[in-house]
């Protein structure tokens, strides 16, 4: 048999500041509908709604992607220093 998967460090499970930058698409999508609806000006050939949401799409996955790559690093240096 081979040999089961070494499990991976332990999560501190602490709240670092840059995780609250995972909140601002919810902000952005939902809080920012009432203000972003109308039609005109079209944007990208889209209504004005649909472009808002399509725009926070695409900054939802740089969002996630910057806290992937804190995350990381900061995985990295702690266990560095083990």
């Amino acid at each position: 048999m081979s040999e089961p998967p070494t499990p991976a460090p332990a999560a501190s499970g602490k709240l670092r500041a840059y995780h609250w930058l995972a909140a601002l698409p919810v902000v952005g999508m939902l809080g920012g509908v009432p203000f972003a609806n109308r039609v005109q000006p079209y944007l990208f050939g889209l209504p004005f709604l649909m472009a808002w949401i399509l725009i926070w799409v695409v900054l939802t996955s740089a969002a996630m992607a910057v806290v992937y790559r804190l995350d990381r690093r900061r995985e990295r240096r702690e266990g560095g220093a083990r």
